[in-house]
């Protein structure tokens, strides 16, 4: 029996179940569940006990962050159910690449890791990415797609937009009004999102591969969170949700709710091998469609306007004499001309 089949089997219900009947769906012994449900206390979950009724999960305001949470709310059928959860660890991407790495630790297609707090998070271009403990969420996702490597880049483009309708699903459930433009999750291409104008989610994606295979694709992700002080630089080009959304925001539902839209993705990407059916949608949510960019490509910046993107996921910049360049994610940073976007 895991814990976080209790909490399922709770919320579920609404009512009072029975350790009997907890008992007898797990084939556990009652110490078992006693034990089970004080541990679930401790973790922040309001389980109320009543001597000939059973348990009750009470109405949840706050925000428990946990393995039994996460698993008691996931609706996937594979990803994420693979999942190790830490208090503090120096970088969930880098946990993610030695499970990818050793077969005996498992590892799977799907698997996820995801921290409190980081010691050591990185962003692109080896950026060091502030973790604190209590405010974000901070995950990775292994993945073992059956795809060549020059397909990868495409998948940093699907977790964006997972990210983008998670975002929009949990703000349904609140009542946030997300098609408000200062409310609504946009993604600035090809790996931030962004609410008004302000950054609140990164990521970092990682492969190991050869000539024509890919091992393993690891996917780290970090988003803003909880009400926070940004200093320096990022204090005009970071924002986190609450914030914004002004209401509390509980990070395991949010994180279930991009992992249901990941795999919705991911399956779906993967059976055609590119984004042609997803370009409509992501260009819809791209901050920066039909807007001037400047292109910071090692060989020469150049500006230009943003056309969305193609089948591989690639960024489509119209220059000046009316060409387009297809800018490739590994290569080049896109900036807003006057501003972060």
């Amino acid at each position: 029996m895991d814990k976080a089949e209790i909490l399922d089997l709770l919320r579920s219900r609404g009512t009072y179940v029975s350790g009997q009947e907890i008992c007898d769906t797990f084939g556990v012994s009652r110490t078992a569940v006693w034990k089970a449900v004080e541990q679930l206390k401790k973790e922040g979950h309001a389980i109320e006990a009543v001597r000939n009724r059973g348990y009750l999960l009470a109405e949840e305001t706050g925000d428990v962050y946990g393995r039994e949470e996460l698993l008691s709310r996931l609706e996937t059928v594979r990803i994420g159910r693979e999942a190790e959860y830490y208090d503090s660890i120096d970088s969930t991407n880098r946990r993610a690449k030695q499970l990818a790495e050793d077969a005996a630790e498992g590892g799977h297609d799907g698997a996820l890791i995801f921290a409190d707090r980081q010691t050591a998070g990185r962003g692109r271009r080896g950026r060091s990415w502030e973790s604190p403990a209590g405010k974000n969420i901070y995950f990775s996702l292994l993945l073992r797609p059956q795809m060549a490597p020059e397909q990868a880049p495409m998948l940093t483009l699907l977790m964006a937009l997972a990210v983008v309708r998670g975002l929009r699903a949990l703000g349904a459930e609140l009542g946030i009004s997300v098609d408000d433009p200062q409310l609504q999750p946009r993604i600035k291409w090809p790996n931030d999102i962004v609410l008004g104008d302000r950054k609140i989610c990164g990521m970092l994606t990682e492969m190991g591969a050869e000539q024509g295979y890919i091992h393993y694709v690891v996917i780290g992700v970090g988003i803003n969170v909880k009400k926070q002080d940004f200093v320096g630089e990022l204090s005009t080009k970071a924002t986190d949700i609450e914030t914004k959304w002004d209401t509390l925001i509980p990070r395991c539902r949010l994180i279930a709710h991009i992992l249901k839209a990941f795999e919705e993705l991911y399956e779906a990407a993967c059976k055609v091998g590119d984004l042609r059916g997803l370009r409509e949608e992501f260009d819809c949510c791209m901050v920066n469609l039909g807007h001037s960019v400047r292109v910071l490509d090692p060989a020469g910046e150049y500006d230009g306007i943003a056309r969305g993107i193609n089948d591989k996921g690639e960024l489509l910049v119209e220059r000046e004499d009316g060409s387009a360049t297809a800018v490739y994610a590994g290569e080049v940073s896109v900036r807003g001309i006057y501003g972060y976007v």
